[in-house]
């Protein structure tokens, strides 16, 4: 009795010491795609930075917002959101994320308490200094993550290419919503919208207290007009659906992950795809 006692006490102790070899294994992987201790650009050392950018990192992830309402979730909704996705996917994409830029071209929003709204006129010098600084600091891929849409797609649009041509280097603008518009049909089973089911759902993955259900009502929420119909400034709602009767949110933790997985890994996709493609082509 005592000799078995002894024995699964050893067999604890070296559990508790030497971790199962799946767990190790896993690990030891992490470890081998970690070539830098942080991926963020404001928490690196200058000099690391200096070792891996551009010999071993050449991609940059971009993130973009604006402080606009957003139903029952957070002001900053555009601007978590992005960053999120930096985080996610900066290992698989092997980038680096600069601090993302959380003011922008709010527009019909902006009399909401704590909105913000930068001009075009002021926004876009900011903009094309700021990517011209990460094509100056050694990136050639450099990738914009934009959470808000609007008139501000257009400008980062524009002078993302503008970049790309006086710098020569690569860029990308991805609006995550938009370009992840059939993974919200999939998860959902129907359209979603400004602060609607899926904006919220992916709020809810990233941080479940930035979210108020207590606050919800469905008179919250109003579709988009169709093109030529009406126009109200500002929109009456803090959440508009893109389709009507759909995307009002649910508030299902499951289906927020799933659909946060299922989010990132097509993001993730698409920006090694381009930088795949652009290096083939050899651009």
């Amino acid at each position: 009795m005592n000799n078995r006692l002894a024995l699964i006490t050893a067999a604890l102790l070296f559990n508790l010491i030497l971790p199962p070899l799946s767990v190790q294994s896993q690990t030891t992987r992490g470890a081998q795609r970690s070539v830098v201790s942080t991926r963020e650009m404001e928490r690196i050392n200058w000099m690391e930075f200096r070792e891996f950018v551009p010999s071993r990192i050449q991609t940059v992830l971009l993130p973009t917002g604006t402080l606009e309402p957003h139903g029952v979730i957070n002001n900053g909704a555009d601007n978590t959101a992005p960053f999120a996705i930096a985080r996610r996917i900066a290992e698989r994409t092997n980038a680096m994320i600069a601090p993302t830029l959380p003011y922008g071209i709010t527009g019909s929003l902006e009399a909401y308490p704590g909105a913000f709204q930068i001009t075009e006129s002021a926004y876009r010098p900011f903009v094309k200094q700021v990517i011209e600084g990460l094509a100056k600091n050694g990136f050639r891929n450099i990738i914009i993550l934009n959470g808000h849409g609007g008139p501000q797609t257009a400008v980062l649009n524009a002078v993302a290419a503008e970049v790309a041509s006086e710098r020569h280097v690569r860029t990308l603008v991805i609006n995550w919503w938009s370009f992840a518009s059939d993974v919200t049909k999939q998860v959902f089973g129907e359209d979603g919208g400004h602060a609607g089911l899926n904006e919220t759902a992916f709020i809810q993955a990233i941080d479940p207290t930035l979210v108020h259900p207590e606050r919800y009502r469905d008179e919250l929420a109003t579709p988009y007009p169709p093109a030529g119909t009406w126009s109200a400034a500002p929109f009456p709602s803090s959440i508009g659906l893109y389709q009507p009767g759909q995307g009002y949110p649910k508030f299902d933790q499951k289906k927020a992950e799933e659909y946060f997985n299922k989010v990132t890994d097509k993001v993730a996709a698409l920006v090694n795809e381009v930088i795949h493609k652009w290096d083939s082509a050899g651009l």
